[in-house]
């Protein structure tokens, strides 16, 4: 075991700071039944597995952030576009404009959450904003809080917070290892509006 003093050495140094995803043949045999659902598909998670722990711990906040979200799908992808947008994640942005897509969200609406809260429809710019004011504070507003309350209830103000620290986490890790686009995410990247993509 490597002592925590001791600095890392040159290869120690490279593989940590690049991190690559890592393929079926480099896959850790304790998560194999991980690879075969949600992880084997996107690049971030192959990354994640790295670290099989945490990928491990990871795979029920998933299912609860993504299948069990109070929030409910439409306003779920609010939330996490503007925060793609907020945290400049261009691989989160391309891949949640094709979730909102098939949400049903119209492509006006989609490309507003890049802009000020003022150009939003009422229920997007209070998502927004309560987006922005947990980036910005680690905190809601009074007032904020009282709006989201009326609109999503305790359980998704709290959904909410969850879903901004899931989707901050995995945009550390896609900027911070320059995270390939898996080949689906980069054609949805294609077909981006002109003046919807993430920077």
């Amino acid at each position: 075991m490597r002592s925590i003093a001791r600095p890392l050495d040159e290869e120690e140094g490279g593989r940590a700071a690049s991190l690559p995803p890592l393929g079926d043949d480099e896959w850790p045999a304790d998560i194999n039944d991980l690879r075969e659902g949600f992880a084997g598909q996107l690049n971030v998670y192959r990354v994640m597995a790295h670290q099989p722990a945490l990928l491990r711990a990871w795979a029920p906040l998933r299912a609860h952030v993504v299948l069990a979200n109070a929030l409910g799908r439409v306003r779920a992808e609010v939330v996490i576009l503007r925060a793609a947008f907020r945290l400049g994640s261009a691989y989160e942005w391309a891949h949640h404009v094709a979730r909102a897509r098939r949400c049903g969200l119209e492509e006006g609406r989609i490309v507003s959450l890049r802009g000020s809260v003022q150009g939003m429809n009422p229920e997007d710019a209070l998502l927004a904003t309560a987006v922005d004011e947990l980036l910005a504070d680690a905190r809601l507003t009074p007032d904020t809080k009282r709006k989201l309350a009326r609109l999503v209830g305790s359980k998704g103000m709290l959904d909410l917070m969850a879903t901004l620290g899931f989707y901050s986490t995995l945009a550390f890790i896609l900027k911070s290892f320059d995270v390939p686009f898996d080949e689906d995410v980069a054609r949805q990247a294609d077909r981006a509006l002109p003046d919807d993509r993430a920077e």
